[in-house]
């Protein structure tokens, strides 16, 4: 009997976000790295949601979220919060059906990113230090103008959405014996678990977040939601807090959750361009950087691995490959 929260998303409501999201998503590659492979002492599968549309797995939950919003909904216009990419993903479908759009980023916010917004017609506002602050003015001009507010974790839609990603895996391939996922607020970790619980009893799962920004691994270890510093370069990774839905389903179905140092998420990236010739940003390749520091309990087993987006400013992308 699965342990599911009540009121988490089902794998019928992951079924049925697949046919709503189907038209306008790529399904992205599942792909086996030999070379990773012998790296890792394992069978190393990479699931390429750094292909995606807009770069990023989170399309995927912006586009069932806002496609069942109602009219006076999308009337009023939405606003969210966002470090980058679940702002791409809720400018991208506010746009595919016909809403205005405000997204509140960080004064830091990843200049590549908030270009992408801007040309998919969001109205930017910048706010604060990081997302935490962000979410927190997003959530104030939502009562303030009558916005529609959608938080980037605490919807279930949304998670219901990236879980179609891994839908998509346990179709693709079988005997799966560890699935590896980066860890912000949590929605992609959270649709990990709801999926595999489903199909694969006895997969485990295990998310990764950056130890410059341990708050959701420090929620879900302590079974209270917590603050923690927040250091990261890793935007996709960067939250000072845990947040309550996604935690409650990682409590309850999570395996394990690892931190990972920002150095070791950088020479992820490297691993990436080495390895599969392919652009992965710094939250994206923070699950490569947990397999590589869990190599000896990996040792033999069929991993998959997510690489979440491909965003990566080009500071970013220069530092990664001087370090």
């Amino acid at each position: 009997m699965s342990n599911r929260p009540a009121f988490a998303p089902t794998f019928a409501d992951v079924e049925e976000a697949r046919a709503r999201i189907a038209e306008h998503i790529f399904r992205t590659p599942l792909r086996h790295y030999p070379s990773l492979s012998e790296l890792v002492g394992a069978e190393i599968w990479i699931k390429h949601e750094n292909f995606q549309i807009l770069g990023a797995f989170k399309v995927r939950g912006g586009i069932n979220l806002v496609s069942q919003l109602s009219s006076d909904e999308l009337a009023a216009g939405l606003i969210t919060a966002s470090s980058g990419n679940h702002g791409q993903s809720i400018a991208f479908a506010a746009k595919t059906f016909g809403a205005p759009c405000v997204i509140v980023v960080p004064e830091g916010a990843n200049p590549d990113k908030v270009r992408s917004i801007r040309n998919l017609g969001a109205d930017v506002v910048f706010y604060g230090d990081y997302y935490d602050f962000s979410r927190a003015e997003a959530a104030r001009l939502s009562r303030q103008e009558g916005y529609r507010y959608i938080d980037a974790a605490d919807e279930p839609d949304l998670i219901a959405g990236v879980a179609t990603y891994s839908a998509e895996i346990f179709e693709d391939l079988e005997n799966i014996d560890t699935l590896i996922v980066p860890v912000g607020a949590g929605s992609g970790a959270s649709g990990a678990c709801i999926v595999r619980d489903a199909v694969s009893a006895s997969t485990e799962v295990i998310g990764v977040q950056s130890s410059e920004a341990p708050a959701a691994q420090l929620s879900w270890k302590t079974g209270e939601i917590a603050e923690a510093p927040m250091a990261t370069d890793a935007e996709g990774l960067a939250t000072g807090t845990g947040f309550k839905t996604p935690q409650t389903i990682l409590r309850a179905l999570l395996n394990d959750f690892v931190l990972v140092p920002d150095a070791e998420i950088s020479a992820a990236v490297r691993l990436y361009l080495e390895h599969t010739h392919t652009l992965v940003e710094g939250a994206g390749a923070a699950a490569l950087a947990g397999a590589v520091s869990l190599k000896d309990r990996l040792a033999g087993k069929r991993v998959v691995i997510i690489a979440s987006g491909a965003n990566l400013a080009m500071r970013q992308l220069r530092q990664a490959v001087v370090d």
